[in-house]
């Protein structure tokens, strides 16, 4: 008899012991890379003194680690894209896209190595590799513009890029805050209505508004829908069955050819335009432009927000034509716009990590590539030519720069939660572009009021920082 209980019991234990081994080669082997891999693994904290750095692209440190204490001189500059590290809140921003090659070796895939080094750490010793460094493409002096002009309202993004690359000079959202103390700051950024945690420049959605006259001018000559000695009528209003599209305030253009319509910016216009390039035209030309799809970027972005094509009716077409409708962009999207134009009809990929650099090894890195080429190089110069005049004559002219031929345009975006988004697109010098801006500011009316003046100023100062 007890020797039955023994022999039940002795299977019972085998098998507890059994299962046990089981879960923890599974914990170790198979689930082990992916908790060494969660932003919210504590390991970060534990082995922060030996995290690698995030510097800009002259070498100016953006993140570091300082005795136990991650820093960021750049403070709330750069807070939604460099994000931070938190043994706490985890990881966001650069900070977690590149956690794998700023965490030490040997910390991330292997569960057994991972505990040995945070104990090395904890122990004081000195033994721990160190993580490599990330070499972004973030020029600070750019940087510091956009994000001090940016600060004057409540909410707004921006972006800068080298359109011959794609490469980030500059990227900026407001409402930020100050990485550097994020414990006590994070319960509140959390509730916080404005979503200062939010990085709007490549996740904030918002219609587009006349900036997208851009694809949609593009897009039309490219398709022979138009061409640039078509002429349209514009007396402030134009009826699609039982909906009506006005103008802004009441305006009326008149008699225009294609690039007056663009550089009076004529809703009117451009909704006749989208119509009369016709939904599959229309949309197959979003398709080779890319809007809706990955941009591939180095941080999570935000796609386009397209609205299916099966349900679109004329009035809509029309409307989605001046940027408007349910149509929804980001700035990065509404930059690289801009950016395609500049390149001669080349859509470049945006990047913002150059490099990742170990020990002082280049071990990654990364350069120009094309993402898409929507239209033609004749298009494209056709369409430059019009934002110049948007510029020199049209709605952009706060835009101007002495001694620099500046092609933009402008937007004034109405949406049903408050007063219309300003926004403007922009690139310089136009006879040879090396840089793009684009700039939207919420709820503050006319983007050549409020946007325009921002880009000019910020495009001045990367001109003087770019070759």
């Amino acid at each position: 008899m007890n020797g039955r209980i023994v022999s039940r019991l002795s299977a019972l234990f085998t098998v507890l012991f059994a299962v046990l081994a089981m879960r923890q080669i599974y914990v170790q082997v198979i689930n082990g890379p992916s908790i060494a891999a969660n932003p919210y693994n504590p390991r970060h904290a534990l082995l922060a003194s030996h995290r690698g750095r995030i510097l800009a692209s002259d070498g100016t440190v953006l993140a570091e680690t300082a005795g136990e204490k991650r820093v960021y001189p750049l403070g709330a500059s750069l807070a939604q894209t460099v994000g931070y590290v938190s043994e706490r809140y985890g990881t966001s921003g650069l900070e977690d896209a590149y956690d794998r090659a700023l965490t030490p070796p040997d910390t991330t895939g292997d569960p057994g190595a991972q505990f040995a080094q945070i104990a090395e750490a904890v122990r004081g010793k000195t033994s721990v590799s160190h993580g490599a460094d990330i070499v972004t493409t973030i020029v600070p002096a750019i940087q510091k513009e956009l994000y001090s002009q940016l600060s004057q309202y409540n909410r707004a993004a921006g972006i800068v890029l080298d359109p011959r690359s794609g490469a980030v000079l500059a990227i900026a959202s407001v409402p930020s805050f100050d990485p550097n103390d994020l414990a006590a700051v994070f319960p509140a950024l959390a509730h916080d209505s404005a979503s200062p945690l939010l990085n709007r420049a490549v996740n904030g959605l918002y219609p587009p508004g006349s900036t997208f006259k851009i694809f949609t001018a593009a897009a039309a000559l490219d398709s022979g829908a138009v061409t640039m000695d078509s002429t349209f009528y514009d007396p402030g209003y134009y009826t699609i069955g039982n909906f009506t599209l006005h103008d802004d305030e009441g305006e009326a253009t008149g008699t225009q050819d294609l690039t007056g319509a663009f550089a009076l910016s004529s809703n009117v216009d451009f909704g006749k335009i989208a119509l009369k390039m016709g939904t599959d035209a229309f949309y197959q030309y979003m398709s080779r432009w890319g809007l809706g799809q990955s941009l591939d970027f180095q941080l999570p972005a935000s796609r386009a927000r397209i609205p299916a094509q099966s349900g679109i009716v004329p009035g809509e077409l029309a409307q989605m034509g001046f940027g408007q409708g349910a149509l929804l962009l980001t700035p990065l999207q509404v930059v690289l716009l801009g950016a395609t134009i500049a390149d001669g009809g080349s859509e470049p990929r945006p990047f913002l990590v150059r490099s990742v650099v170990r020990s002082g090894v280049t071990g990654s890195s990364y350069g120009a590539a094309e993402l898409a080429s929507p239209i033609s190089a004749d298009t494209a110069a056709n369409v430059k030519k019009m934002m110049v005049a948007v510029v020199e004559r049209g709605t952009g002219t706060p835009a101007r720069l002495p001694g620099v031929t500046v092609a933009g345009k402008t937007g004034t975006a109405t949406n049903p939660l408050g007063a219309p988004h300003s926004w403007f697109v922009s690139f310089a010098p136009a006879e040879n572009p090396r840089v793009a801006v684009a700039v939207v500011v919420e709820n503050a009316g006319y983007g050549a009021a409020v946007a325009a003046p921002i880009a000019r100023n910020v495009l001045q100062t990367a001109l003087g920082e770019t070759k």
